[in-house]
């Protein structure tokens, strides 16, 4: 994966907005939900979605926060395809998201901590790596990697508890 530092299309000014992810897991964690956050944003840098995971709420297995702001950011610019956007998740996207993120030909992901168990980036089935896969963003990891994982095992270890 690339080094984000210096990055984003030349300029030295790159901002992330793993933050606003961060606040969209954190909010899916209070409402029962795995806590993962995305944030996409257009190629002017404007927030276009946020959305963090809503499965258990909607009892739709494929409302993942990724997915929901993909929705949400083509609904809004009228297309299904987002060139140029970049996609901020608090977790290393599902096979299921690394395909929407290809399908809508997000341009660049920024993605937190790594997901051993069920990552589809650089772990697992690695949805980019696979010749049927016709479009492969940009791909920056560990943004946020240790804010991420504690939301996670927090939200993990009070379940067992």
């Amino acid at each position: 994966m690339a080094d984000v530092a210096g990055h984003h299309r030349g300029m030295s000014g790159f901002r992330s907005h793993m933050a606003a992810a961060l606040g969209e897991a954190r909010a899916a964690g209070l409402r029962g939900e795995v806590p993962v956050g995305a944030v996409v944003v257009s190629p002017s840098g404007v927030v276009v979605a946020v959305a963090g995971n809503r499965v258990r709420e909607l009892c739709d297995p494929t409302a993942h926060a990724e997915v929901l702001a993909i929705r949400a950011a083509c609904a809004a610019a009228g297309s299904e395809r987002l060139v140029g956007h970049d996609l901020y998740v608090t977790l290393e996207p599902c096979p299921m998201c690394a395909a929407a993120i290809s399908l809508a030909r997000i341009g660049r992901l920024y993605y937190g901590a790594a997901d051993p168990k069920s990552g589809g980036v650089a772990q697992g089935t690695r949805v980019f790596s696979h010749p049927q896969c016709h479009h492969v963003p940009e791909i920056y990891d560990g943004i946020g990697a240790e804010q991420a994982a504690d939301l996670l095992r927090d939200f993990f270890a009070d379940r067992r508890g």
